[in-house]
């Protein structure tokens, strides 16, 4: 079992940046795969991005390019830093964490955070 705790969400106007953090206790951490997910108003909570222990990762598509997730063992945090920003990224930002290969379904995390409020105005 891994503790998550997000925090840095906000406002932003469109064009901005945010960085997001989630900080991880719990012995386990290191061999956790973690991911962001997002949840809009009315919407299902759905895949952002995802790193594995080794540091491999993978985005969902409207956020290649803008999103990076990174990850310091040192200092159990995952990281997800977000560019030119939009109002569609608007949603509550979830770090989450498993034990299998390549998810990106919200049943195949059993660790969640609380949660960090995103919103984007144009």
């Amino acid at each position: 079992q891994v503790q998550l705790a997000e925090s840095g969400g906000g406002l932003a106007q469109a064009g901005d940046s945010l960085t997001l953090s989630c900080a991880a206790s719990g012995r386990s951490f290191s061999s956790r795969f973690m991911a962001w997910f997002r949840q809009a108003p009315g919407k299902a909570r759905e895949f952002v991005a995802r790193v594995s222990p080794g540091g491999t990762t993978s985005y969902a598509d409207d956020v290649k390019g803008r999103f990076t997730i990174s990850r310091d063992l040192a200092k159990n945090t995952v990281t997800l830093q977000m560019n030119s920003l939009k109002p569609e990224d608007t949603g509550v930002y979830y770090c989450a964490a498993t034990n299998i290969y390549f998810a990106t379904a919200v049943g195949s995390y059993d660790n969640w955070g609380q949660g960090t409020q995103v919103t984007v105005s144009s």
